[in-house]
């Protein structure tokens, strides 16, 4: 079974900015369950002290239309059942 949560907005870079220090403190402070903000949701994990982290760049500067720039990161462990 698969549980997604899923939110999408345009907010100031402020925000973000403020949305991922939030998730760096939970993962820094946090020794079990971290809480997660998705939107209006809050999620609860459990990450383990060691993580998979990916991170990606992306700069698209199409022939026709404006050109876009993108990050995406990606933090993943195995979870304990």
């Amino acid at each position: 079974m698969v549980d997604t949560t899923t939110a999408s907005q345009t907010v100031s870079r402020e925000d973000v900015a403020g949305e991922l220090e939030s998730l760096a403190n939970e993962l820094r402070d946090t020794e079990s369950e971290i809480d997660v903000a998705v939107g209006n949701k809050s999620v609860t994990l459990s990450p383990d002290e060691t993580v998979e982290y990916d991170i990606e760049v992306s700069e698209r500067e199409p022939m026709i239309g404006d050109k876009r720039e993108s990050i995406s990161i990606e933090v993943s462990w195995k979870a304990d059942e």
